[in-house]
């Protein structure tokens, strides 16, 4: 637990609330089912496993590249509002790129969907935004694969730097991106 939270401090600062660890502890392995470098044409679509902690890549109905991931600090459970820390589950799309953003390189997702405003307005709450798949704060590259041992963002899909320089030269504006339980 004494790394967790000092990873989160690392990674989103003293202010922030800490983070918890997954359940389960994560291998530091990226799967490659091809050879040769890295994937072959665009992806098509992404698929974001939240129990397991994989962001898999897909071209043409097949795998290309997987990726385990940190996930908001509260990682269980679709996301209900703003601050909530939840990665949101559902079906969406990439809606944009920031190449300029806090972390390094991210992908906006297109969250919140019309279900999930129309359930955070049942609820009288702000569904929150800005959900992202991100590399890690800018100026933090270091802490590298090191970063998955604990969920530490506040809703997004953060990988190492180098995974999101793969992502973002293959996944391009309107891909699905379909996050599960």
């Amino acid at each position: 637990m004494l790394h967790a939270l000092l990873l989160a401090a690392l990674l989103v600062g003293p202010t922030d609330p800490p983070a918890k660890a997954p359940a389960t502890k994560l291998p530091v392995r990226i799967t490659r089912p091809r050879t040769g470098g890295g994937p072959v044409g665009l992806a098509d679509s992404v698929v974001i496993e939240k129990r397991a902690h994989r962001l898999t890549l897909y071209h043409m109905g097949r795998p290309i590249r997987s990726y385990l991931v940190a996930l908001g600090g509260n990682p269980v459970g679709d996301k209900l509002s703003a601050g909530d820390r939840r990665t949101p589950e559902g079906l969406f799309s990439i809606e944009g790129r920031n190449a300029h953003s806090d972390y390094h390189l991210s992908l906006r997702i297109s969250y919140p969907d019309a279900a999930h405003r129309q359930r955070a307005e049942a609820l009288g709450v702000d569904p929150g935004g800005n959900i992202m798949i991100h590399g890690l704060p800018n100026g933090k590259g270091s802490v590298g694969a090191y970063h998955r041992t604990a969920d530490w963002t506040n809703g997004c899909v953060a990988l190492t730097d180098e995974e999101i320089e793969e992502l973002w030269s293959v996944v391009p504006i309107g891909t699905p991106v379909l996050i599960t339980p």
